[in-house]
């Protein structure tokens, strides 16, 4: 059984494509995927429908899902146009369910590395009630009301680039 409460992806993250082509999901997005699906060490991607980058969530968000279509659904018939409620179920539903280990790390299938434009990093950003997944390439090209997400992107590459030890104070 799915968690009902409402749960909240914030801040940003970012990995490297490591060992065995396998990717990091940041420590407090793995939490909230785990506490708002009961504990399962699930991630659901898919490809965002507006943007050129990935969604991520939990299996707690498959009600909401459900919730969204029944909303789409009603504001088409309120407003007099058709809607197919199987092709838009196919779009909200069709993401990939990929598993993680303790550590957060995961494999992308690679149709979902093909959608995503992935290349050897990842910029995680918190959007609520899902995450966006950018490559960083793709992100920079985005407009200037992404210049927050930018400039977290741009700082974590940099401090990526120094290397494991940094900023905790080994010598």
């Amino acid at each position: 059984m799915v968690a009902s409460a409402p749960f909240s992806y914030r801040g940003q993250g970012f990995s490297l494509r490591g060992e065995k082509g396998r990717f990091v999901l940041p420590p407090s997005f793995r939490k909230v995927i785990r506490e708002s699906s009961d504990d399962q060490r699930t991630l659901c991607l898919s490809k965002h429908e507006r943007f050129d980058c990935l969604t991520g969530f939990g299996l707690s968000r498959l009600p909401q899902l459900d919730a969204q279509l029944d909303r789409e659904e009603d504001r088409a018939y309120q407003a007099g146009r058709d809607f197919d409620r199987d092709t838009r179920s196919a779009q909200l539903f069709g993401f990939a369910e990929v598993p993680f280990d303790d550590s957060g790390r995961f494999i992308m299938p690679d149709y979902i590395v093909e959608l995503g434009h992935v290349g050897e990093q990842l910029y995680f950003h918190g959007g609520g009630q899902f995450f966006t997944v950018w490559n960083p390439e793709k992100l920079f090209e985005m407009g200037p009301e992404w210049e927050a997400a930018k400039a977290a992107c741009k700082a974590m590459m940099a401090d990526s680039a120094k290397g494991p030890a940094k900023g905790r104070g080994r010598k």
